[in-house]
């Protein structure tokens, strides 16, 4: 059955393009929230102001240089054209500010996955460089070069993703009021694998299995959500997963009523394409 036609007064998106910076860092701390989720923080003045004109939603483009595990980064930075020619990936920027000692400091997550031994294919190059480059290794953060707001209240969220969406995930939930009606849902691969997040939302998990297909307990859960489960009148709806979600995910938002002008439904990754990222 098919919601009544959709309420479009409480919220909408609000797009703006940034003037795009390069900045260079260094890597100067992680932490394995799982053992197959890290956060690694990057410190340098290049970073002064970043963050000060970010909506809720907004990527950036990292370049991670090739290190060597058994040595010390070298103490100079290398150039803006050095650090362009390294391999670089999409990624959502988690948290910033200052640090007690006035370095301004980048956090980023990382959801590990391929051959993080190897050293010959770009498949797992960023979950390698966050595991094993040295701390002090330098990095190169283009952009962002959009981000969206959320202008109004919504009167109700909906966030699901799997692991590559956690980081995203993390900004929506810390905004969520205390007495709107919410939803997070995560897929991971078990329940070694669950990354907490910090919401007065309520949080549940799906579980894949070690062999599961990506995005197969993602969809069927939301598949299962009723008109019953929808979270006020007129949500914001987030999801985001390996691209095969995005048939669920608007299956679900014509089944609520959702107008998809007003959520973000995104393949944030292709299984088998490395260079694959969705559009922003």
């Amino acid at each position: 059955m098919t919601s009544s036609n959709p309420v479009t007064n409480s919220f909408s998106l609000e797009r703006e393009w940034l003037e795009l910076r390069f900045r260079a860092a260094r890597l100067t701390d992680r932490y394995f929230a799982t053992e197959s989720y890290v956060r690694i923080r990057v410190e340098g003045e290049d970073l002064a102001g970043f963050g000060e004109v970010a909506g809720v939603d907004d990527h950036i483009r990292i370049f991670l240089p090739p290190y060597d595990p058994s040595a010390s980064p070298v103490a100079e930075l290398p150039t803006v054209d050095e650090l362009r020619e390294a391999p670089s990936r999409e990624f959502t920027p988690v948290q910033w500010g200052t640090t007690d000692e006035g370095t301004p400091f980048l956090d980023l997550e990382f959801a590990l996955h391929g051959d993080l031994s190897a050293t010959d294919t770009d498949d797992g190059v960023a979950s390698r460089w966050a595991v094993h480059a040295p701390i002090g290794s330098p990095i190169g953060v283009g952009g962002p070069r959009a981000t969206t707001r959320i202008v109004g209240s919504p009167d109700g969220w909906l966030l699901a993703g799997d692991e590559t969406a956690i980081a995203q995930i993390r900004r929506y939930a810390a905004i969520i009021p205390e007495d709107v009606p919410a939803l997070v849902l995560i897929e991971v691969r078990g329940g070694a694998h669950q990354v907490d997040i910090e919401t007065t939302a309520p949080v549940a998990y799906v579980h894949r299995g070690a062999d599961g297909v990506p995005g197969s307990a993602l969809a069927s859960a939301l598949l299962a959500l009723d008109d019953e489960d929808k979270p006020g009148e007129d949500p914001f709806v987030f999801i985001a997963a390996e691209s095969s979600i995005v048939k669920p995910a608007r299956a679900l938002a014509e089944r609520w009523g959702i107008d998809v002008e007003k959520a973000i439904l995104k393949g944030y990754w292709k299984q088998g394409d490395t260079e694959y990222h969705a559009a922003h």
